[in-house]
Order: C-alpha cells, then sequence, then structure tokens
C-alpha cells in the first residue's frame, strides 16, 4: 500500500479500515524534551519529525477559564507560587514543571461561583485567531490530523476550578451546583468552537481531557455521572456529529464500567486506556473495536526498559490494530524517565509491527 498522509491514516482507523500503518502519536512531557535535546534531537527540531511520527495538531488557544488576574506571588531559583487564570493558586518546580501542588482556589462554592460565571461569556478574544491563520493552511497542506481542544467537564471543574474533595461533596450535596459549573463550562466551550468553526477553520475532531476514574474504578457514581456528567458529555459528541467530525475523549484511570455506556453515547474514540489503572484494551477492542477508535493501552512503565517495551509492543500491537481503529500510543504521556534512544527504537518498532 502507498505511504499515506497523516490525515489520511487517521481517517482510514475512524472508519474502522485498514490504511498502510497505525498512526502514531504521544505527548512527551517539557522535561522529557529538554533531556532528549541532551541526548541529541536537535535545536529547533519537532520531536515527531525525529522518530517519525504522525503529524497531529491542536487548533489552540481557546480560553475557557474564568479569567482571573494572573500574579506570581513567590519566586526563588527553585519553584515559583502563583495564581492562574482559573483561580488557582499553586507551586511548581523550576525550570522543570511537574504537576503543581495546589494551594487554594478562588471558587469555594456556589457564591465564589457565581462571581465566577459572570467572567464566563464567550467571546472572540478568547480565540487565538493569530494562531489559526499563521498555521492552518499549511496544516492542510501537510495532510495533519486537526484536532480542537477543549477545557471543560468534570475534570476541568475539579483539576482547574474546585478541587477534588469540593467537588465530590458537591455531587452528593448540591448537584445543582455542579451542573451549573459542568454546564456553563460545556456551554463556553462549544460557543466558541461554533466561532472557530463559522469563520472557516475546519477541524476533525473534537477532544476534551474528561478523567472520571482512578486505580480502583470510577471516582462517582453510575448514578451521578447518568444525571451530572452523561448530558454534557452528549451535547458535545452530538455537536461533533452534528459538524461531520469526530468526538475523541480523554480519561485517565479506571473507567472500564463506562466504556459500553460512552459507547452508547455515540463516542467516537477514547485514550488513553491506562494499564497502571487497570484499563483493558484487549478487552475493550474485542468487545467495541468495531465502534471506539482506541488511543494508547501501552504501560508508559515499560518503555524505559527496551526489551519490556518491545514484549508488550509484540504482544498487544497486533491485536489492538487488527481491522483499523487504533493509534499507537502511551497509556498517558512520556516521561522524563524514557530516553530518547529508546522512544526511537519503540516507534520503529511500531511501524514495522503497524503495517498492513
Amino acid at each position: 500500500m502507498e505511504p499515506m498522509t497523516t490525515h489520511e491514516r487517521v481517517a482510514r482507523m475512524y472508519a474502522h479500515r485498514e490504511a498502510d500503518r497505525v498512526p502514531i502519536n504521544d505527548g512527551p512531557w517539557e522535561s522529557t524534551i529538554l533531556r532528549w535535546r541532551q541526548e541529541g534531537l536537535p535545536a529547533g527540531m519537532d520531536w515527531r519529525e525525529y522518530v517519525g511520527a504522525d503529524l497531529f495538531v491542536g487548533m489552540g488557544g481557546m480560553d475557557t477559564s474564568p479569567r482571573f488576574p494572573r500574579e506570581v506571588i513567590e519566586e526563588t531559583d527553585s519553584y515559583i507560587i502563583e495564581r492562574d487564570s482559573w483561580g488557582i493558586t499553586k507551586k511548581n518546580f523550576k525550570p522543570m514543571r511537574t504537576t503543581p501542588m495546589n494551594i487554594a482556589h478562588a471558587i469555594d462554592g456556589p457564591d465564589s461561583w457565581r462571581r465566577a460565571k459572570e467572567r464566563m461569556l464567550p467571546s472572540r478574544d478568547r480565540i487565538n485567531w493569530a494562531y489559526l491563520e499563521q498555521n492552518y493552511k499549511r496544516w492542510r497542506e501537510q495532510g495533519a490530523w486537526i484536532s480542537a481542544g477543549l477545557w471543560f467537564g468534570y475534570d476541568i471543574v475539579n483539576a482547574r476550578m474546585v478541587g477534588t474533595e469540593t467537588l465530590l461533596l458537591a455531587m452528593a450535596d448540591d448537584p445543582e451546583w455542579v451542573m451549573d459549573m459542568l454546564n456553563t463550562l460545556c456551554d463556553l466551550a462549544l460557543a466558541l468552537v461554533d466561532m472557530v468553526w463559522e469563520a472557516g477553520y475546519h477541524f476533525d475532531e473534537l477532544q476534551w481531557p474528561d478523567d472520571m476514574g482512578y486505580r480502583n474504578g470510577l471516582l462517582f457514581s453510575k448514578k451521578m455521572w447518568r444525571e451530572m456528567v452523561r448530558p454534557y458529555q452528549q451535547r458535545t459528541i452530538d455537536w461533533a456529529h452534528a459538524h461531520g467530525v469526530k468526538a475523541h475523549l480523554h480519561s485517565c484511570g479506571n473507567i472500564m464500567a463506562l466504556v459500553p455506556d460512552l459507547v452508547d453515547l455515540g463516542l467516537d474514540a477514547l485514550n488513553p486506556m491506562e494499564i497502571k489503572a487497570g484499563m483493558e484494551p484487549l478487552t475493550i477492542k474485542q468487545q467495541f473495536g468495531d465502534r471506539l477508535l482506541l488511543c494508547g493501552g501501552f504501560d508508559i512503565r515499560n518503555w524505559s526498559d527496551w526489551e519490556l517495551a518491545e514484549a508488550d509492543l509484540r504482544e498487544k500491537l497486533p491485536v489492538l490494530m487488527e481491522s483499523g481503529g487504533y493509534i499507537f500510543h502511551s497509556d498517558h504521556s512520556i516521561p522524563d524517565t524514557v530516553s530518547l534512544e529508546n522512544y526511537y527504537r519503540i516507534v520503529q518498532l511500531a511501524k514495522e509491527i503497524g503495517r498492513y
């Protein structure tokens, strides 16, 4: 089969048809890129070009935050404490950013939420139009697969607005407040993609992060999912399908109990299928592989050891890629424990095994 562009390749996967090979994508940490530069990744070269991964790009720059004033509270040579546009005061290391430690939240109850909500009206200046104008035509000419990444949903309210404990208690004690936050964010996000779409910047999929699990299962009951989370997820999927694009959900943790329900909603793609959290990509492939594109499912803990990584790829990739419907990816992202040499070899092996 003749070599395909990334767009042609991924479109085949979504259609559950074979392509020239499986598409390859991932997300190296900032600290991983710094390590790879030290190990030979040329300055100025995109890591995807170096290893031969596919060209997945994001529309970028759609701000769904309450736009609280940003402020640096304390900064030293080793750390920074700052307040972000979501109202979270957080501490992080320098020079390499990691997962920050949240110290305080500006939104801590219905009253502070009402004040924040007043700041969350859709407007054109929430979109980075200059970025789209600069890059969109080139992406299409290069045959890229273009995602509109949106920040809304349970995970964003949890991680970027009120915090896990506050949100989970509110789901039990004040569901109306929770639903107001979830629906307000979804309304804002979809209003922004409406603006982008109407301006002629069409994309191939909607993708949003919505972590709903941890290593032992769901973070909340299926009843809570049906009442509070499902409605905005259904609206998002319906928007995508009404515009002829795909709906792609990122959810960390063990959400095996929700996979059948997500398929019933019409979800087109799921990532990252975290092995360390108990996800079972081969089971999902067997049960839903004809309807759901899978992305991920390879234990990133193995990728620091070439022999473990190789064995895992040879065992699972032939099954996951069967009849299309798969994008090769780690089970989350690539930490700085993975060398450039190892990742390069992993990509080459995925290309070798992943040929149709």
